[in-house]
Parts: C-alpha cells; structure tokens; sequence
C-alpha cells in the first residue's frame, strides 16, 4: 500500500463532504502526514493533539468547538461521547477502522456511534478502512465537487475515488444491514 493513501483519505473525504468546515482537530499518531494534506484546503484552522490519551485530549476541548475530527481507532464509548460533544452540529468523525471481517467488534462500535452520528459509514483507504460518522452531511450525496476537483498535489484523492470509496461488496452491506447509517 502507498503510504499517501490513508492519509489523503482521512482529510479530504470530511473536508470535501462538510458544507463549511472552519476548525479541524487531529489526534494521531500520523498527525504531520494529515496537517500536511489538511493545508491544502485553505480557510480552515487545524488543532493537532498528540494521539495519547485520545480521551483524555478530548475532554480538554470545548463544547462543540470543532467541526471535522480526525482520530485513530477508538474503542472507548467515552472518547465518543466526549468526541460528539466537541463537534458542532453538523460534525464529522473520522476513525481509522480495523478490518470489516470483524463484524462482531464493529457492530458494537458501530451501535456506540449510533447513539450520536446519524450517518455511519465505513470506507476503503487503500488497504485500510476508515470509518466515518456524521451528524448532518452524507459523503456521498453531499460531496463538494468543486472542493474536491480543485484541490492540487494529491497523489490518489480526486471526486471519483471518493465516491468510489464507499462502494461496499454485498457479503459486507448483508453482515451489516442496519447498522451502517447511509
């Protein structure tokens, strides 16, 4: 796998989907790689924490204070809380994601982000998946074509992977039939 994938991934789906993002917050162990791709986009201030204790970096940031945030995985429904409670209402949250296989784990997470995101849905990344969750913009209807078509110096991102990015076989779309939020 390109090691440019996952990261241009993870910035420019949310940051091409959300209406008018304004503030982005990263928690990451990869957060110079994503501030990176994240300036492309102009007009939008970026925070970056470390990447640990996510939860305790979350509970440090301001009630709805953040409109896109970035973070690896998360199994801490707490962290998830703390994550809604930051992003304004109509915030993303993107994770990085473990393998769809695991369909047991990722329903449970998957459940725990219902009780705060009304679309969630994973997406390929290359060889990862990410997962994204949002309170108001779906990635695919919402798309900001022209965001997205006008950005310059990606190696992989463009509108069309995007889209693409969401298509899901149907062994996973049946393993997951009302969990994923589309």
């Amino acid at each position: 796998m390109k090691p440019f994938i996952t990261p241009e991934m993870m910035v420019h789906v949310p940051l091409c989907t959300h209406k008018d993002p304004k503030q982005l917050l990263i928690i990451s162990n990869n957060s110079k790689t994503l501030e990176t791709e994240a300036a492309r986009h102009q007009g939008i201030a970026r925070k970056v924490l470390g990447n640990s204790p996510a939860l305790e970096l979350l509970r440090e940031e301001a009630d709805a204070s953040t409109d896109v945030l970035l973070m690896d995985a998360s199994t801490d429904p707490a962290g998830f809380a703390h994550a809604n409670r930051i992003l304004r209402e109509d915030g993303l949250l993107v994770i990085a994601h473990p393998s769809l296989d695991d369909t047991a784990a990722n329903t449970a997470l998957m459940q725990v982000l219902g009780n705060y995101y009304k679309i969630i849905m994973p997406y390929h990344a290359g060889g990862q998946t990410l997962l994204l969750a949002s309170k108001a913009y779906h990635p695919t209807a919402d798309i900001i074509l022209q965001r997205a078509d006008l950005l310059e110096g990606q190696q992989y991102y463009n509108s069309d992977i995007h889209l693409a990015a969401f298509a899901m076989p149907n062994y996973i779309r049946t393993a997951y039939l009302g969990i994923i939020r589309n």
